[in-house]
């Protein structure tokens, strides 16, 4: 089991920017896959960004241009940089980590004011 601690959340303008990051306990080699999800009231939760280990990341259509997903291995930490955000970001973030299972963070909000 890997447990997940988010970070960085809070309350921005729009156009602003935030860097979300999610720390890792245990060994972050043992990762496969980690993701970025958000959740906003009465919607499903979504994905954001994923980085598979040695591999290219992908982005929701929303996101692409705007996020970045990156990974410090040496940090056993990954990071979501945000830029250009908007109000409809506003969401709470989660990170997971899939090894052969998936554990979840316990969320962090954003929320962009217009």
């Amino acid at each position: 089991q890997v447990q997940l601690v988010e970070s960085g959340g809070g309350l921005v303008q729009a156009g602003g920017s935030l860097t979300l990051s999610c720390a890792a306990s245990g060994s972050f080699r043992s990762i496969n896959r980690m993701d970025w999800y958000r959740q906003s009231p009465g919607k499903e939760r979504e994905l954001v960004a994923g980085l598979t280990r040695g591999g290219s990341p992908n982005y929701a259509d929303s996101v692409k241009g705007r996020f970045t997903i990156s990974r410090d291995n040496a940090k056993n930490t990954v990071y979501l940089q945000m830029n250009s955000l908007r109000p409809e970001d506003t969401a709470v973030y989660y990170c997971a980590a899939t090894t052969w299972r998936t554990d979840w963070g316990q969320g962090t909000q954003v929320t962009v004011s217009s």
